[in-house]
């Protein structure tokens, strides 16, 4: 059996398959690039681990929890010293109010009290009671359902700087079934979103325990975990071109184009972004890959820098902050990471900000050198900070980040619809049903279990 993609999505069903199978059943998992983990990496900023892509993943889905668990790093699990964050809105930090659903509000006093928005705009939301009802019959975007409930400040100071800190998206093109099911939900049969959102935030469970974790040194150590228990032959720098059914299964194509080498497989589980999968299922399997190749991509670059704490005239006490899109500034978010994780505090405050949205693709044309003065710049405006940082690092994830668009989920189940005609072959990641480890593992949990189903109809 073959996995095309060593990022946690390949790894994770590379380790399900051996659940599954155990030894009898050689897993060889194909990574084009020089390493595993896709955007789990972890490097040293002054001398401390800081991860350098995802440095968080929810702990109230078990699916992360309990893989990093079963591949032996249970005890370096770690919770939030603090998941209370702000959004830099005109021209304040304010920290963002209580009761809120991905930045739609339940409470109208602690929306005032917060000052996210102006007057104008909140005196618009309790119009939301009275309006005629805006029921979704189909999916939207995000934008037009809140914006017709609560009006454009919500969207714009709100719900864009939330949705943006997730998927570098714009509210007026993701999907509200597929980034914000809970509201969708409630969109399909109520009249009033204020009340709703009241609603969901009561039932809510009161003491879930920590919505986040991470791993000690860096959630960047979780997919050597995972591909060192998955007992899998792992093959870096090895870019799979080409793939065709066969009578007896699959063959891959790989290697340089004058030297082609060529691996046969039972099965396969592509576990790569929409456009690498696309590519791979344009001749057999082509209604997929035209659907997988719609999917947008994001691309973005975090600055993490490293300052001594009496550069800040008030050490940060919050998580971190996020910045709408009508301010027009460059950082899109910053994560005070030595405040968010106390076991990396010390004489040294740790922060990321994160640059660049989708559409702002000119931003990341930049050298590094400007990006990070972009960011100590911003850190001097909105924080105070005096003085350079002592260390610096940036980190580009180029088409890193999947748009779900309106009609994602649509366009995910036409791509399983056509994946699963096809005996032996599976697909995960991020471009289908969540872009957070939980769910990334979620998908290869499935696509494992599919390629299991198959193996035992044959006998093997």
């Amino acid at each position: 059996m073959v996995v095309v993609g060593g990022g946690i999505s390949g790894l994770a069903a590379a380790w399900y398959l051996r659940q599954g199978a155990g030894e009898r059943v050689k897993v060889t998992v194909l990574e084009g690039s020089p390493r595993i983990g896709g955007k789990l990496y972890t490097s040293e900023v002054a001398g401390v681990s800081v991860d350098a892509g995802a440095e968080a993943m929810l702990a109230r889905r078990p699916e992360g929890t309990e893989l990093a668990r079963a591949v032996g790093l249970g005890d370096e699990l770690v919770v939030p010293g603090t998941t209370r964050s702000a959004v830099y809105s005109r021209g304040v930090l304010r920290f963002l109010p209580k009761g809120q659903v991905m930045g739609v509000p339940s409470d109208l006093a602690e929306l005032a009290r917060s000052g996210i928005v102006s007057a104008g705009g909140l005196l618009r939301v309790p119009l939301d009671q009275i309006l005629p009802a805006t029921l979704v019959r189909t999916d939207v975007s995000v934008a037009a359902y809140i914006r017709a409930r609560m009006g454009g400040e919500i969207v714009e100071r709100l719900v864009e700087p939330l949705l943006g800190g997730v998927y570098a998206g714009r509210a007026d093109m993701l999907s509200l079934e597929a980034t914000m099911p809970r509201v969708a939900a409630v969109a399909r049969s109520e009249r009033s979103l204020l009340s709703a959102a009241r609603q969901l935030v009561e039932e809510a469970p009161k003491e879930a325990g920590p919505v986040f974790t991470s791993l000690k040194n860096g959630l960047g150590g979780l997919p050597e975990a995972v591909a060192k228990e998955s007992g899998a032959d792992i093959r870096t720098g090895v870019t799979v071109r080409e793939l065709h059914r066969t009578e007896q299964g699959w063959r891959l194509v790989t290697g340089p184009v004058p030297k082609p080498e060529v691996v046969e497989a039972d099965a396969v589980i592509v576990a790569t972004p929409g456009a690498a999968a696309a590519r791979l299922f344009k001749s057999d399997v082509p209604k997929a890959a035209s659907e997988l190749a719609r999917i947008d991509y994001a691309s973005m670059a975090i600055v993490t820098l490293a300052y001594p704490v009496d550069a800040f005239p008030d050490p940060p006490t919050s998580s971190g902050y996020l910045v709408p899109p009508v301010d027009g500034r460059a950082v899109k978010a910053v994560t005070f990471s030595s405040v968010k994780w106390p076991h990396l505090a010390g004489d040294l405050v740790i922060l990321r900000c994160s640059i660049g949205r989708i559409g702002e693709e000119h931003l990341l044309q930049r050298d590094d050198s400007e990006l990070v003065s972009l960011a100590t710049v911003e850190m001097a405006e909105v924080m105070g900070v005096r003085g350079l940082p002592v260390d610096s690092r940036v980190t580009r994830w180029g088409g890193g980040l999947p748009q779900y668009n309106v009609g994602h989920l649509d366009r995910v189940a036409r791509v399983r619809a056509a994946v699963s005609v096809q005996p032996g072959l599976a697909v995960c990641g991020a471009a289908y049903d969540g872009i957070g480890i939980p769910a990334c593992v979620s998908t290869a949990r499935t696509a494992a279990a599919r390629i299991l189903d198959h193996l035992s109809l044959r006998g093997e």
